[in-house]
């Protein structure tokens, strides 16, 4: 599946617009990622353990998008769209948006 932030797709035409597509992903945070978030908070870097989290938050909310696209029979998502959000105390949620089209 192609998949662009811009509003077409280089080199090729569109030959139908398709319609809104959206997938989302909300994780929760663990005990254990909790504590070593805190140390890191403590001495400084980076928190792996959260980076983690939000990329595979970030690929299965692409999956499930792609597979909305598929089943409208689309060719590839443009105007690709990424937000992420806290839902709760612990919890993010990362949706992603964009417009299923059909390519000539």
């Amino acid at each position: 599946m192609l998949m662009t932030t811009s509003d077409s797709v280089p080199g090729r035409e569109i030959a139908e617009t398709l319609g809104l597509v959206t997938a989302n992903s909300v994780r929760a945070r663990n005990i254990g990622r909790d504590i070593l978030a805190t140390l890191k908070n403590i001495t400084g870097g980076q928190i792996g353990a959260y980076r983690q989290l939000l990329v595979e938050s970030r690929q299965e909310a692409l999956d499930r998008l792609t597979s909305e696209a598929e089943a409208l029979g689309a060719d590839a998502i443009v105007t690709l769209r990424l937000s992420t959000a806290a839902v709760m105390q612990g919890a993010a949620e990362i949706l992603v948006y964009g417009t299923a089209v059909k390519l000539r």
